[in-house]
């Protein structure tokens, strides 16, 4: 059978990088060929983050970075295609999701907003490329994720077990699969969004390999309460969330709140709270399913690679089969990227691509707007 290619692209509320994943569609389940990563250009993580963290910004900038990750993606692509090599035809369709800036489902006025301009992305590539995947679920009641629920359930899904996809990216999302039952999936609260921004601040480097600089501190129970009582981890699903909640403001915040009464925590002791922060807030999201059926959790994203964080997780569910997506076909880090190229084939295919039960949208309905090349 010919080979069905779509490409999928990621970059996540880390601002780390774009991922890029290849997926043939000819086979059932899609199966990942291959992948690649960008790392963020310093000028536009900068402008980025600094937009996420103000939420304030010109429509001169707005439009302009808009421009700019345009650009990026479509340079992704190219670099990609000439590193396997593929011709452009032999590639259906982008999904691309282009990055976040704010998220905000609740309110009088519901709103996403994602930029990176997908005309552009086209144009530049050849390839027809598909965008704006999350308002159409937010236009239906929907809070326009998590997404990646019904990929997951297409790829992961065994009615001997029940499973749980964690993806600890910038933020922590599951899906939970069990046999008969309907999906549910949801933000858990901050990945390793937290982590990466102290560390950046603290250490001039953009993440914490391995945990280790965490490892070498200690739980600060104090600053833990304070954080855990944010509302945000006492909600019911559906329920998501982003940067412009859980970031260093926030953070900072919190801590001069707890040593208002104590001393200042050291850094790396803020470190070690905040992996604790991740996992304590997953483990918590799971202690209410009940099945006598198999338990696995299988860890994708970042945080997959954290050592710390996978040794805490292991402590905290015992009961748990731990696994990562790559035992089970599915790089850890291209799952996200891999959900959009599997969103692009459902829109072009008219099929649904959200799940109502996930989102809190009135209906499933097909995700993503079309920019075609001829």
């Amino acid at each position: 059978m010919n080979a069905q290619y779509y490409i999928g692209m990621m970059s996540g509320t880390s601002l780390d990088g774009v991922d890029v994943a290849l997926v043939d569609f000819s086979s059932t389940p899609p199966q990942l060929v291959a992948t690649d990563f960008t790392p963020m250009p310093q000028y536009l993580r900068e402008n980025i983050s600094a937009l996420v963290q103000s939420g304030e910004t010109t429509l001169q900038r707005l439009g302009e970075l808009d421009h700019q990750l345009g650009r990026l993606y479509a340079d992704c692509v190219n670099i990609f295609l000439q590193k396997h090599p593929i011709s452009p035809e032999k590639i259906q369709a982008i999904g691309c999701h282009g990055q976040t800036i704010w998220h905000s489902p609740k309110g009088q006025y519901p709103f996403t907003m994602q930029i990176g301009d997908m005309n552009l992305v086209a144009a530049l590539t050849g390839i027809t490329t598909l965008g704006d995947f999350r308002r159409k679920d937010m236009a239906l009641g929907g809070q326009g994720a998590p997404l990646v629920p019904a990929f997951h359930q297409a790829v992961f899904s065994d009615p001997q077990s029940v499973t749980v996809v964690l993806n600890i990216g910038g933020i922590s999302n599951v899906s939970v699969l069990i046999p008969d039952q309907p999906v549910v999936g949801f933000d858990t609260g901050p990945g390793n969004t937290l982590l990466d921004q102290w560390i950046e601040k603290h250490k001039g480097v953009a993440y914490d390999k391995n945990g280790e600089w965490a490892a070498s501190g200690q739980i600060n129970d104090t600053l833990l309460s304070a954080l855990l009582d944010e509302p945000f981890f006492q909600l019911s699903p559906p329920k998501s969330t982003g940067r412009e909640l859980f970031n260093l403001a926030w953070l900072e915040q919190k801590i001069q709140h707890v040593t208002q009464h104590s001393i200042v925590p050291l850094p790396q002791d803020v470190q070690a709270t905040l992996v604790e922060l991740t996992v304590r807030s997953v483990a918590e999201s799971l202690k209410t399913i009940y099945s006598p059926l198999p338990k696995r959790l299988l860890v994708c994203g970042g945080g997959a690679k954290n050592t710390l964080m996978m040794q805490r997780l292991a402590n905290l569910l015992p009961q748990w089969n731990i696994h990562t997506t790559n035992e089970f076909g599915m790089e850890l880090d291209y799952v996200e990227a891999a959900a959009f190229a599997w969103l692009a084939y459902r829109r072009l295919h008219n099929q649904s691509g959200n799940l109502p039960e996930v989102t809190g949208a009135k209906s499933a309905v097909s995700l993503g707007a079309i920019f075609p090349m001829p």
